[in-house]
């Protein structure tokens, strides 16, 4: 079978939308997939750099949080069955760890060459991606929810929702009253301003180098907006939480000594390889009992515990995406969605294979 797919070719460069050739059979664990929608996470942004030590297997296929419909399984799948609709996330869950599937993709050697002079390459994909309008999934990868769930929520809580839900509610382990300050106010950085007034803090303090962000990390929730650019950060207080979502030296370098007495610096933003954190005056890290700091993945979430119970708390009301997603964009519109990703204009893109 044919489909369509962004596929990463060259570091920095736009992704190539193709046809791509599914894999003739599935292998043990794997889980056939057929996407509705996909998010734009900063983690591709990281692997179209090249950050994630991906230079060596291009190309490949890109996403790692989505909502699909199982097509098909193979051997020894479980968890999920054909016709189930499923969350697609980059963290495991229970279940079967495949092997990654490799993808084909018929290519013409040069603009020289004859209709019928093609040259097929290998397209590699990870054990999740959601870029396409098919995928080839292992089965840890997927945790199937009732029909009726929102797929925009599904591929928020694929990635950005669950890790702010994880991140306010168990690294960072917010409590009533305390104060929290995100820096970042992309996707992830919004979703963790919502969780954190569900939450209770106060106040809760955006800081972005946009000033267009501002309208947006207060509407859902943030008692203040500080523009970093144009605002000293060592004057707008202290914390008792500091969560970091854009892995940017300078910004943490800034904000450690903006943590209260025993205050908790999570560090959910991944600096760039090569890349240092330096401290000066570290002496303020041992005021009150001593502060943390605490480098998260996925804010520790379990797909197969967590993904049922916060699409429990949305039936219920206790949680809202409104306001998150930016844009909804067909899949050859996706180079856009990057753009506006990369350039501050969104919160969340998603990517809908029905457009």
């Amino acid at each position: 079978m044919v489909m369509k797919a962004s596929v990463l070719t060259k570091l920095n460069a736009p992704l190539v939308v193709a046809d791509i050739a599914m894999p003739e059979s599935l292998a043990y664990g794997q889980v056939a997939v057929k996407i509705l929608v996909s998010g734009i996470c900063g983690a591709q942004l990281q692997e179209i750099r090249g950050e994630k030590g991906n230079a060596a297997f291009l190309p490949h296929l890109l996403g790692h949080e989505g909502c699909g419909i199982v097509d098909s399984i193979g051997e020894g799948v479980t968890r999920v069955k054909p016709g189930d609709k499923v969350v697609l996330h980059w963290r495991k869950a229970t279940g079967i760890e495949a092997a990654c599937p490799a993808y084909g993709w018929w290519r013409k050697p040069g603009s020289e060459a004859s209709d019928r002079a093609m040259s097929r390459l290998s397209v590699g994909g990870g054990r999740v991606t959601t870029l396409s309008e098919y995928t080839v999934a292992s089965e840890n990868r997927l945790t199937p929810v009732p029909m009726d769930t929102p797929v925009e929520l599904c591929a928020l809580l694929g990635c950005g929702l669950s890790t702010a839900l994880g991140t306010i509610e168990s690294e960072a382990a917010v409590k009533f009253g305390e104060s929290v300050l995100i820096v970042g106010t992309g996707g992830l950085g919004c979703n963790l301003i919502r969780c954190a007034c569900m939450a209770k803090a106060n106040p809760v303090v955006a800081v972005d180098v946009h000033a267009n962000k501002k309208r947006v990390a207060l509407s859902l929730g943030a008692t203040r907006y500080v523009d970093s650019s144009q605002e000293d950060l060592s004057k707008i207080g202290r914390f008792d939480v500091v969560i970091d979502t854009a892995g940017a030296g300078d910004s943490m370098e800034k904000t450690l000594p903006l943590l209260s007495p025993s205050g908790r610096f999570i560090m959910v933003g991944q600096p760039g390889p090569g890349k240092s954190v330096s401290m000066l005056n570290a002496r303020h890290m041992f005021e009150g009992e001593g502060k943390s700091i605490k480098a998260t993945q996925g804010g520790g979430f379990r797909p197969e515990r967590d993904i049922p119970r916060y699409v429990r708390m949305w039936k219920a009301g206790v949680l809202s995406i409104d306001g998150i997603i930016t844009a909804r964009l067909p899949l050859r519109q996706i180079n856009k969605g990057i753009d506006m990703v990369i350039a501050g204009k969104a919160s969340r893109v998603l990517i809908d294979m029905t457009l």
